[in-house]
């Protein structure tokens, strides 16, 4: 008997999960959604638990300062941005590594910048941290360094958000499965939102320009700032260096079992290996 593509997930070990802010809070304030992040964390634990690798790429360092310093309203500055990130990058990771010491599991935080990934000795050294934390069974939670990124100058030392920060880091460590929990289903032909024959695409084999104008560069999200088109890069950088990836709607994360379990759940970008692809070309383009 022939697998379907769905049916092959549940034979990924190597698995990233990229969750973005408006997933890990509350839509009303901004601030943290805890019994939601307890949520995720129990669904990894369970992952872990079957013998799957997991890395979890964050977000929600920005918001965490902001609900720290009970500031309401997006930076105005790049100065606040770095100010809020420098706060609430210390308290997210408390919140993890706290609510992962109840389920048995060790989390182990790792800060990247696009610097760090061109330079060769440096994303060397990178991926030999993965390596040595995934086999000592601990949880690599990544996120951008916002402390130090100029964001100011586009996409010079960034990655622009953590949709493709994430396509990056399952393209270094070789990652099975890259799962982006966000605040839709998956894509679709138009935006739903304001067009109702909006047709939804469970399956993707090919990315090619067509399918990329599909992409929009905004979110509606107070707190996210990735759109569909960072997506889209991201599964071109993932399927590209023989990662797939689901794009699926973050509201319930117990969506991350039902994905690894093969079930029809948000689009699947399927893996090609580009004989072609490489990483460090990709980086070096400003996109």
């Amino acid at each position: 008997m022939v697998k379907g593509e769905r049916e092959k997930l549940r034979e990924k070990k190597r698995i990233v999960i990229k969750i973005g802010s408006s997933s890990l809070t509350h839509t009303e304030t901004g601030d943290l959604n805890l019994s939601k992040i307890e949520k995720l964390i129990r669904v990894i634990s369970d992952l872990k638990g079957e013998g799957k690798q997991v890395v979890l790429v964050s977000s929600g360092a920005i918001a965490a300062g902001r609900q720290a310093l009970g500031y309401r309203r997006r930076p105005d500055s790049l100065a606040q941005k770095q100010a809020f990130a420098a706060v609430g990058q210390a308290r997210l990771m408390m919140v993890y590594q706290r609510l992962f010491a109840e389920y048995n599991q060790t989390a182990a935080q790792v800060l990247l910048t696009k610097h760090t990934m061109i330079n060769d000795s440096s994303r060397y050294n990178a991926q030999n941290t993965f390596e040595e934390l995934l086999k000592l069974g601990a949880i690599p939670i990544v996120n951008e360094n916002d402390t130090v990124s100029t964001a100011e100058i586009p996409y010079v030392d960034t990655f622009g958000d953590n949709d493709r920060l994430s396509a990056v880091v399952s393209a270094l460590i070789e990652a099975d499965l890259l799962i982006l929990l966000s605040d839709i289903d998956g894509l679709y032909s138009d935006d739903p939102k304001t067009n109702p024959d909006a047709r939804f695409i469970s399956e993707v084999y090919e990315i090619n320009e067509a399918l990329m104008s599909m992409g929009k560069s905004t979110s509606s999200s107070d707190v996210g700032t990735g759109g569909m088109s960072a997506k889209l890069e991201a599964a071109r950088i993932a399927t590209d260096s023989g990662t797939d990836m689901v794009i699926a709607n973050g509201e319930e994360v117990s969506v991350i079992q039902d994905i690894m379990e093969g079930k029809d759940k948000g689009t699947l970008f399927l893996a090609h290996n580009n004989l072609n692809f490489d990483l460090m070309n990709y980086l070096n383009y400003e996109y």
